[in-house]
């Protein structure tokens, strides 16, 4: 079921003398319960488009519809109860233990004063599990991995309760078992409770591998369709092949060559 949708979108910044435009007449839709990878090269857009999917700044042209409603005519707060975003810097907290970092997932619920009742606290308790961090209740924040500390962002944008969840980078600075790890519990996440989850991420074998739906942003265009219908169509090639890089679009892995 398509939840988010981009019509005619231009993205890009407003500036008091002009304004930079990143990318133009982007045309595509992110389904729920489907894990949906946004790839392409550094510099082409791929953040610019996650921050303006989320509210963090204003489309140039075009429209964005979420769950029936255009993001332009959402109130703050409706945005913070549809979205939740996990981005890739890592939280500057001190003090401060999982359990009250996840708990910040509740504050477009708990009004001014951020106190968590029964209810929220449970809501706390479950979105810690679901990320399979359970044995790291009680630590302090500062204590974490990287992947420890992503996990409980994750957790964090669980506890917000939102239907969407977009993701900047979330397998940046893991060890190749972590990406791993990471991918998997955010396609189960998609699948399993039917939430929309959208990331950018360089993990191109990993998203050929895992996601359900691919969106490859290149120069003047985006291209959009599963693993395999985009190999198929030679998208995937042209974006990763180059001198001693070859692309086997059978099996959908990349090879390079000494």
């Amino acid at each position: 079921m398509e939840s988010v949708i981009l019509q005619n979108l231009n993205i890009g910044y407003l500036t008091k003398s002009h304004q930079k435009v990143v990318a133009t007449d982007l045309n595509a839709a992110i389904n729920s319960g489907e894990l949906t990878c946004l790839l392409g090269r550094n510099g082409i857009g791929k953040s610019t488009l996650l921050r303006t999917l989320a509210a963090f700044q204003p489309a140039l042209a075009g429209r964005i519809i979420v769950n029936g409603v255009a993001l332009t005519s959402m109130t703050d707060k409706q945005v913070s109860h549809t979205i939740g975003i996990v981005l890739t810097e890592k939280p500057d907290v001190q003090n401060m233990t999982i359990e009250e970092l996840v708990g910040l997932g509740r504050s477009p619920y708990t009004g001014f004063w951020g106190t968590l009742d029964t209810d929220d606290r449970q809501i706390v308790e479950q979105s810690v599990h679901l990320v399979g961090i359970d044995e790291l209740k009680g630590r302090m924040v500062h204590t974490l991995s990287d992947g420890e500390r992503q996990k409980v962002m994750i957790a964090k944008a669980l506890a917000q309760q939102t239907p969407v969840i977009y993701l900047d980078e979330p397998t940046a600075f893991l060890d190749f078992p972590s990406k791993v790890e990471m991918m998997q519990l955010l396609r189960r996440l998609a699948v399993e409770k039917q939430k929309t989850i959208f990331l950018s991420t360089h993990d191109v074998e990993l998203s050929l591998q895992l996601a359900d739906r691919i969106w490859l942003m290149e120069p003047q265009s985006l291209s959009v369709g599963s693993p395999r219908q985009l190999a198929d169509e030679g998208v995937l090639s042209r974006f990763i092949e180059h001198e001693g890089i070859t692309f086997d679009t059978q099996s959908l892995t990349i090879r390079v060559t000494k």
